[in-house]
């Protein structure tokens, strides 16, 4: 390819919403132009680096054995509604009705498309586990874009969705995705974190995201340093405290009947120490409050 025969148009500096070094460069090397608020079209130089991406991901998973489809980008509101999430996500997704008056979604995700064009091909459990993928244009009426392609409204999104019989052959699946991603990861250069999220619109008993550092990252992580738990701070949970006896071993259930103490004069929890000899986690202080309401003339 000859420069006098392509289209590069760069940037002396970059221009005011380019917070971030990835966006000041993209549009700076004019692989990226702004089309409107959160819409950004893809130069040749940068759609000839997006299909460099798209192809290591399409590598991979052909390789695990998914299956790459393409549905239309513009879908019936009828499977939103079905699904029961038109009302959920209506504040995400760009809406309008055809000249006939059907609800149109432009897709902010894809789960409705996949599960109504699948199922309609499926005769048998036998023929199940299937494993599809596509990488396609999403839309989301984002409140705030920002850092251009990565919070833009209209952007390029590989989706993978399996269809399993049970359980077992879910967690199969997954795992074999997982893989597949990691391998994805391993040749791009990006070390990722592994994390517990929160499942969010989208439903589910569970979400796994794979997380990069970033100075500029929207998410704060939760890691353990000595163990593997690691969590996102919408899913993070505490671990439960474990009931240790005064010698600090584990609590086993108690042989005796409960019985009242007599201790005049020990209101403290540290005149309790000494009184019984316990540490102050073998107690439960139980506070009462006496109040009066009183009107005011």
């Amino acid at each position: 390819m000859k420069a006098t025969k392509t289209i590069i148009s760069t940037l002396r500096d970059a221009p005011n919403d380019a917070v971030i070094a990835s966006h000041q460069l993209m549009m700076r090397t004019g692989m990226l132009r702004k089309l409107g608020n959160g819409l950004y079209s893809y130069m040749p130089l940068g759609l000839r680096s997006l299909r460099k991406v798209e192809n290591i991901i399409r590598e991979e998973l052909d390789a695990a054995g998914l299956l790459e489809m393409k549905p239309t980008v513009v879908v019936p509101g009828d499977i939103w509604r079905e699904s029961g999430r038109w009302d959920k996500m209506s504040g995400e997704m760009l809406t309008a009705q055809n000249r006939a008056g059907q609800d149109m979604v432009v897709s902010p995700t894809a789960e409705e498309a996949f599960t109504t064009l699948i199922r309609e091909g499926l005769s048998s459990y036998k023929q199940l586990p299937v494993i599809v993928y596509q990488i396609n244009t999403k839309y989301r009426d984002e409140i705030r874009p920002r850092y251009g392609v990565m919070r833009g409204r209209e952007f390029t999104m590989m989706d993978a969705y399996s269809f399993d019989a049970d359980q077992k052959s879910l967690d199969e699946s997954y795992e074999k995705c997982a893989a597949a991603y990691r391998r994805i990861f391993k040749r791009m250069g990006l070390s990722t974190i592994s994390v517990k999220a929160d499942t969010g619109a989208m439903g589910g008993s569970g979400s796994e995201e794979f997380m990069v550092e970033s100075e500029v990252g929207d998410d704060t992580l939760i890691l353990c340093p000595n163990c593997s738990y690691a969590a996102n701070v919408e899913k993070a949970a505490c671990r439960p405290d474990e009931a240790l006896d005064k010698d600090g071993k584990p609590q086993v259930p108690a042989t005796e009947q409960i019985s009242k103490v007599d201790c005049p004069g020990v209101e403290t929890i540290a005149a309790m120490e000494t009184f019984f000899k316990m540490p102050a986690t073998q107690f439960i202080k139980v506070l009462i409050y006496k109040v009066y309401n009183s009107t005011l003339d």
